[in-house]
C-alpha cells in the first residue's frame, strides 16, 4: 500500500539556530505548542512530546533518526500505545534553510497510512503548531494553538 505524506512550508523571520532550538528546547516547545519535546537528541535516542516533566503524559513518542543542527532534524512519530510497534511509526523531517534574513522551514510528515486518524490529526495540527511557532519567533507571542478545539 502506498503511504501518504503531508508537507508544510513556512518562512520565518529568524535565524536557523533559533528555529532549530525552537524544535528541541522544552521551554520553547511549551511556549508555542503547549507541550515539551524531550530527548538528548542523539540519533537512536527516544524522544517524547509530553506535559512538563511527566513522561506518562506523552501524546507522541518516537526516536531521533537524524540531528544536524541547525539545518535538519528527523524523528519517528507514534502514539504512545504504538511505541513498540515500529511499523506504526511515521516520520517527520524538519529542514531549515536560510533565506536572507529569514528561514524556510519545511516539515515533511511521511510514512502515513492513507485515511488514518494520524493523517487526519496532523493535517490540522501541523498548520496550527507551525503558525504558532512563526508567531512566537517573530513577535515573542505564540498563538492559542488549540483555539476552538477544547
Amino acid at each position: 500500500m502506498n503511504k501518504a505524506q503531508f508537507v508544510y512550508v513556512t518562512y520565518i523571520l529568524t535565524t536557523p539556530e533559533k528555529a532549530f532550538r525552537a524544535l528541541i528546547d522544552p521551554e520553547f516547545t511549551r511556549a508555542y505548542w503547549g507541550m515539551e519535546n524531550v530527548s538528548d537528541w542523539k540519533p537512536g535516542s527516544p524522544w517524547r512530546h509530553q506535559e512538563g516533566k511527566r513522561p506518562e503524559s506523552a501524546l507522541i513518542v518516537g526516536e531521533v533518526i537524524e540531528n544536524r543542527p541547525p539545518r535538519r532534524l528527523v524523528l519517528t512519530w507514534a502514539a504512545p500505545a504504538d511505541e513498540a510497534k515500529k511499523a506504526k511509526h511515521t516520520r517527520v523531517t524538519f529542514d531549515i534553510e536560510p533565506v536572507e534574513k529569514m528561514v524556510r522551514l519545511t516539515v515533511t510528515h511521511d510514512e502515513l497510512e492513507p485515511g488514518s486518524e494520524m493523517l487526519r490529526g496532523i493535517t490540522e495540527g501541523w498548520p496550527r503548531v507551525l503558525s504558532s511557532l512563526k508567531s512566537f519567533l517573530e513577535t515573542g507571542k505564540p498563538l492559542d494553538t488549540w483555539a476552538g478545539k477544547r
